[in-house]
């Protein structure tokens, strides 16, 4: 990892695009975030299905867009509902951050340390060839996992802190899986808001 300066990490990873901004919201900014977010967002719990078998997903969702273009992830398809004016405010921001456009962002609330998300990638097809994705953690810190699908030896973990923004481009989808864990530790509550942008197919 290469520290150019406490506002912005650069990860070196084959295959990868990784870059973390530890301190991209105030702790002011990403309380006030947080509060508004847990309150006024409509908060729903899927199913997914695993294996043939039907669970409930370990988190609660919420699907903003700005085309009505649905997002389909794990069996489940989410139809999003118009941006907020905090969530396309803060959508600016990142957008300006980054110089990258996103369309849609998928708000995931982790309710304490059962709630979790298994190793993945962001590859479906509505995302396109080498996706963009920002995330923002505002809320309980959680450790970011992940993993290179052939080399084993690149395993690494992250604390995502309150008011961070992580950025993965690059060819990582195709060759990185990430998750965020189950814990057993007593922890608070996590909002995360992962920018993307859908294609026409």
């Amino acid at each position: 990892m290469d520290l150019f300066s406490e506002e912005k990490q650069v990860f070196n990873l084959p295959d990868a695009e990784l870059i973390y901004y530890p301190n991209f919201l105030s702790k002011q900014e990403a309380d006030q975030l947080f509060d508004t977010l847990k309150q006024e967002t409509d908060w729903q719990e899927d199913d997914i299905k695993i294996f043939g078998k039907v669970y409930k997903q370990p988190r609660l969702t919420t699907l903003y867009g700005e085309n009505n273009q649905p997002y389909a992830y794990s069996s489940i398809t989410m139809n999003p509902k118009p941006f907020t004016h905090e969530v396309k405010a803060i959508k600016t921001k990142i957008e300006t951050k980054t110089e990258h456009q996103f369309n849609t962002v998928l708000l995931n609330l982790y309710r304490n340390g059962n709630d979790s998300n298994g190793w993945h990638a962001d590859n479906e097809k509505e995302l396109g060839k080498n996706p963009v994705i920002a995330s923002l953690t505002i809320g309980e810190e959680r450790p970011f996992h992940f993993k290179h699908r052939k080399f084993k030896e690149e395993r690494h973990k992250l604390i995502l802190k309150h008011g961070s923004l992580l950025i993965m481009k690059g060819a990582m989808q195709h060759h990185w899986l990430h998750q965020i864990a189950k814990t057993k530790k007593a922890i608070g509550e996590r909002i995360n808001l992962t920018f993307r942008k859908l294609v026409s197919l």
